[in-house]
């Protein structure tokens, strides 16, 4: 009994343990990173890409082919002297062909470095994504941190209220305060707890959503806390050219957008290799065997299968040249398509290059406004406790109404929620200019 109970207790420790861990950023990215179904695919698309390179591979190489065919005649049939004689025939016949390119205006080579390209660009599209979905990680995981600072602040002031309704009631029963004040005063602790409970589902719903974006159980899941601290009034950054020259050696979007144009390139060259000759070379070899069952003449007889495979066997070897002469405009046509193509990929690069400058500059400024929101939430709530402090002493000593007091305190929560709110705003944006310049590191 006494092992039972043991082993009980063991296992409901081990389940309290594990529904108590709390994840790391760096284990939430990775996780996601895991069980994405877009990654998934992505790294499915990265393999096809690899066997397209190998099919490349294969196109310098020789085919091979055999054939064999056997047939079964009955009937009239012509033997040596023009007679026609009613006959049972058995024939087969035996080859082995092969052949390949030696030279096709280098096409060959052309496409197999455009598999290699198309290797590359989808590693940076799989790169690309794992960005995002990173992003959407620290932006979870900020959110859940946000919501319990703001569960805090929310069980912080409803527990002044409970103290103030002990308060009251002291004063009431000494006939300081008429009822309905003692009533205000428990009118704003229940405020101050649906507050709570209205702080405790947004923490439910923010750890709802990364849990979901994980993958993993949303019950017992919690997050490790960081020290966000103090968030520097400096940026980390002059300006967004500093952050933009950085990103362009850095985002994926922009080195797969350079692939692009080589690949467009290459299908110039394929293009052109359509105007240069073709040769090939084939080679053969075969036998076949015959065998009549009746009506043989005199003395005749069917030679064995080796033997007629000996006697039979024929070998060839050739080499074919063509040359295009002219083919309705196909080829030039082809190749100034594939130019105005190439033309377009340079118009991406460009356009991607815009929109990442746009963004980062756009990122640039919201990091400047959400500084000087945080600055001035600071200086606020500063503002915001001297006058709650002082309110409080009033209102303790019966100079301020409960009406007035909860203006005062009502002041004194916005601005710490404010506080909050622009802290982790501040933090959120500054770790997405360190994303573009390639300088995020996730704990």
């Amino acid at each position: 009994m006494k092992t039972k109970l043991l082993l009980a207790i063991v296992v409901l420790t081990s389940i309290t343990t594990f529904s108590q861990k709390q994840w790391t950023l760096r284990e939430c990215v990775d996780q996601a990173l895991e069980k994405n179904i877009s990654i998934q695919q992505n790294k499915l698309s990265l393999e096809l890409a690899k066997k397209d390179v190998d099919i490349a591979k294969g196109n310098f190489l020789p085919n091979l082919n055999g054939s064999s065919s056997g047939s079964f005649n009955s009937g009239l049939s012509s033997d040596e002297n023009g007679i026609l004689k009613n006959t049972n025939n058995f024939s087969s016949n035996l080859s082995l062909s092969g052949g390949g390119v030696i030279f096709n205006g280098y096409r060959n080579t052309n496409t197999y470095k455009q598999a290699q390209l198309g290797v590359e660009s989808s590693l940076y599209d799989l790169e690309k994504i794992e960005n995002d979905i990173s992003l959407f990680v620290v932006d979870g995981y900020l959110n859940i941190l946000f919501a319990k600072e703001n569960l805090n602040v929310a069980n912080v002031q409803y527990e002044i209220s409970k103290k103030q309704i002990e308060a009251a009631k002291n004063r009431f029963n000494a006939g300081v305060i008429p009822k309905g004040e003692l009533l205000n005063t428990e009118s704003t602790a229940a405020t101050n707890l649906q507050n709570v409970i209205t702080r405790e589902n947004a923490l439910d719903i923010a750890l709802l959503n990364l849990a979901q974006l994980l993958q993993v159980p949303v019950e017992g899941f919690d997050v490790a806390s960081i020290n966000v601290g103090t968030p520097s009034a400096n940026l980390l950054y002059k300006n967004s050219s500093s952050v933009y020259d950085k990103s362009l050696t850095k985002m994926p979007e922009i080195a797969r957008a350079k692939l692009a144009i080589e690949n467009a390139d290459l299908n110039v060259e394929i293009a052109k290799g359509a105007f240069l000759p073709t040769l090939s070379y084939s080679v053969s070899i075969g036998t076949s065997y015959y065998h009549q069952f009746n009506n043989l003449l005199a003395n005749q007889v069917n030679s064995s299968f080796f033997t007629q495979f000996e006697e039979r066997l024929q070998k060839g070897a050739g080499l074919s040249l063509s040359i295009p002469i002219f083919n309705r405009f196909q080829t030039k046509n082809n190749v100034a398509k594939s130019i105005i193509n190439r033309e377009i990929s340079e118009t991406r690069l460009e356009s991607e290059k815009l929109n990442l400058k746009q963004t980062i500059e756009q990122a640039f400024l919201d990091v400047k406004s959400a500084l000087k929101t945080y600055e001035a939430s600071k200086i606020s709530l500063e503002a915001q406790k001297e006058a709650f402090k002082n309110a409080q002493e009033r209102y303790n000593y019966g100079a301020m109404t409960l009406f007035d007091f909860d203006q005062v305190r009502n002041r004194l929560v916005s601005a710490e929620a404010s506080l909050i709110s622009s802290k982790y705003d501040y933090v959120f944006k500054t770790k997405v200019l360190q994303f573009y310049s390639g300088e995020l590191v996730l704990e």
